[in-house]
């Protein structure tokens, strides 16, 4: 930056490169609306005030103009999209700026994939601030692609390439001071180290905050909110494809404490990317349920940008980046113009500015992740019991049920159910080439014939079958090999009726985001088509294999009762 000229600018003594004339500017530390310009320089703004000079004057016409958007917290690998394709999604949005997590990616590639994650974010308009996975593995649960350790990720943080520690959902390793834990928030002191402990409370919350972990993106309820804002938590306020907790938790939200609270979209498809949108989406719906429309931009900008002490963005403010958006209605926020770095980026929901659209070379440990030897895996079930372990799997919802149901019986091994919704589930190891495979049961999911399968799992992301019968489930898989990784869905005979190929890491597409939404579009209008009921079965699957969200869950070392943080047997009795 050049500071003499930035001041002069700022004096009024020299010209800008742009003025963006006439607009009503949204303060987020006064909460005024100020009606003035905007001099930018070198993508930085150098003067809000009236009557500034420029080489280009862009007359905004008394519309509204607010801080670029900043999306708390979010796994880019959920879009199924690599970052460039990713940023074309979310800018004509109005989101500058996202704060990721990589988890996806290095529980297949370990560090080889947050560096592919790195060298793609770079030079787009969209500014990425990676944090460092924390839990690789999630636990000790289940197989991924090889664990980091706080040895790992140091480098990562020495050269620049994360910022902070990212989401530490081993939480009762936090609380229960484990060695391993510990020894990546040492090297993360003075860092922000985000949170994820669902349902902690009481004097266990207490030992997670006395850690220095502060924010938490996890809360599905006002009181659970409540009380971790007031043992000093930010609290990130989610709308995910499958976690929607933005209508919960808006009743918490008061004058006395939205400065601790932000948005983020954790986990959210490319179809509601683009239809939806993200953090925009987020503000209307906080709009229109009665926040003042300054508060809830402030929590879409500021709060987010001082949590994780991004100081130069956030705000309109003089040396800040002009991450920008422009937009007319002040109650119902439709971004028409996006800035990013002072460059118009986007303009009526398309991109203006056209960006490299293409990733580095994969290494080999992003591009072939997925190892399986067909012939020794065994989906039968041989019945030990008359009552079963189901996974309740809630619709909108992370969190699962346990159900214990009566077994269905045929030839001495329990099977699917469809009649009862009640399908079989499996999850193999493609890791290590050495198959692990665990086995059970699930309700809720809606299929009544076919299967789906993916290598789309959190967070180990292994490959994960769910069917109305054993043929039909490995049709599914051997279907997803094939493809290298990705997403299919079988009917009944085992005939492929749609099918999403994700070769980067078994999780995103090289192709753009438009493709990449009418492959999903079809499959699930298949999943439909074979009796789910679910918005979005896939991306429920996804999540039945996450053994740090309550209550039952199955990896591919078995059924784990996350309460108790243990395996429990499939059968009761």
């Amino acid at each position: 930056m050049d500071l003499p000229n930035l001041l002069a600018v700022a004096r009024g003594d020299a010209p800008a490169d742009l003025v963006l004339r006439n607009g009503r500017i949204i303060n987020v530390f006064s909460g005024e609306i100020e009606s003035g310009d905007i001099a930018i320089v070198a993508g930085v703004i150098a003067g809000v005030g009236p009557l500034y000079e420029g080489r280009i004057i862009v007359d905004l016409k008394n519309a509204y103009i607010a801080p670029g958007l900043i999306d708390a917290h979010v796994h880019i690998e959920s879009s199924l999209c690599i970052p460039p394709h990713f940023a074309t999604a979310v800018l004509p949005h109005g989101v500058t700026t996202i704060v990721t997590d990589p988890h996806e990616i290095a529980n297949v590639a370990g560090v080889a994939g947050i560096r592919y994650m790195a060298d793609s974010s770079r030079d787009l308009p969209l500014h990425v601030v990676i944090m460092a996975p924390s839990c690789v593995p999630a636990t000790a649960m289940e197989t991924n692609g090889g664990p980091l350790t706080a040895d790992d990720l140091a480098p990562l943080l020495a050269d620049g390439t994360v910022y902070g520690l990212a989401e530490v959902m081993n939480f009762p390793g936090v609380v229960y001071g484990d060695p391993g834990v510990l020894a990546k928030l040492r090297a993360f002191a003075g860092h922000p180290q985000d949170g994820h402990a669902p349902g902690l409370s009481g004097k266990q919350l207490n030992a997670y905050a006395a850690a220095g972990i502060g924010s938490e993106h996890e809360c599905t309820t006002v009181e659970e909110a409540a009380e971790k804002l007031a043992r000093g938590f930010y609290v990130l306020i989610r709308e995910a494809t499958n976690a929607h907790n933005l209508h919960p938790l808006l009743p918490l939200v008061n004058e006395r404490n939205n400065r601790r609270i932000c948005f983020c979209t954790d986990d959210r498809m490319a179809s509601d990317l683009l239809d939806q949108g993200s953090i925009d989406y987020m503000l209307r719906e906080a709009i229109a349920f009665g926040i003042d429309p300054i508060t809830a931009i402030r929590m879409a900008t500021l709060n987010t940008a001082e949590w994780f002490g991004l100081r130069d963005r956030g705000a309109i403010a003089l040396g800040r980046s002009a991450d920008l958006i422009v937009f007319d209605d002040l109650a119902d926020l439709r971004v028409r113009q996006v800035y990013s770095a002072g460059a118009l980026v986007a303009e009526d929901g398309a991109m203006r500015l056209a960006i490299k659209l293409t990733a580095p070379p994969t290494p080999p440990a992003v591009s072939s992740t997925v190892n399986l030897d067909w012939n020794a895996i065994d989906l039968r079930i041989p019945a030990q019991g008359s009552r079963v372990r189901v996974i309740g799997s809630l619709e909108d919802q992370l969190v699962t049920e346990e159900c214990i149901l009566d077994a269905r019986v045929v030839d001495g091994l329990a099977v699917a159910d469809p009649g009862r919704d009640i399908l079989k589930m499996a999850v193999v190891d493609r890791h290590t080439g050495g198959n692990a495979t665990g086995l059970g049961f699930i309700q809720g999911m809606g299929l009544q014939r076919g299967a789906i399968a993916g290598t789309v799992a959190h967070d180990h992301h292994n490959l994960v079958m769910i069917g109305a019968n054993d043929e039909a489930m490995l049709a599914a898989g051997r279907a997803v090999t094939a493809m290298g990784g990705g997403l299919a869905i079988v009917d009944e005979t085992g005939a492929i009726v749609a099918s999403l190929a994700l070769p980067v890491a078994g999780l995103m597409s090289d192709r753009p985001v438009t493709e990449v939404r009418k492959a999903y579009d079809r499959l699930l209008a298949a999943a439909a088509a074979q009796g789910s009921t679910l918005h979005d079965p896939f991306m429920a699957m996804s999540f039945m294999a996450l053994e740090v969200i309550p209550k039952l869950k199955l990896t591919d070392q078995g059924l784990v009762d996350v309460e108790k943080f243990d395996f429990v047997s499939l059968f009761v009795g």
